[in-house]
């Protein structure tokens, strides 16, 4: 029976994200980086993810990027609304991302990757 791949949603400018490839890279573990500022995730593929990591929307947006303090904070967002923002802004996606069958987690700190390794 082969495994599931894990899935890193990677940021290469982030240290934080370099630190979880590098940690996943040690496991010797198979893993695909996902560059999702290139390849945006889909509303559904968001909404499956957040149910991964069992959090909220909210729990998963950068609120410090100046897109989300220009655009969105301070108004009133459902959580589709917040899940949209994220869709067309990846960037607002906290990072990174680390997707093993069917558990996930944000690894910050980088220690949190290996939960799901």
């Amino acid at each position: 029976m082969k495994s599931t791949m894990i899935q890193i949603y990677h940021n290469s400018r982030c240290s934080k994200s370099r630190c979880a490839v590098d940690l996943v890279t040690q496991s010797g573990k198979e893993f695909e980086v996902v560059k999702y500022l290139e390849n945006g995730p889909t509303a559904e593929e968001l909404r499956d993810l957040l149910k991964k990591l069992n959090m909220t929307p909210i729990e998963l947006v950068r609120t410090g990027e100046t897109i989300w303090k220009e655009q969105f904070k301070g108004k009133e967002l459902t959580d589709e609304d917040i899940i949209e923002a994220m869709v067309a802004n990846p960037i607002l996606i906290e990072r990174p991302i680390l997707v093993n069958g069917d558990k996930a987690v944000v690894g910050r700190p980088p220690e949190r990757v290996l939960e799901i390794l």
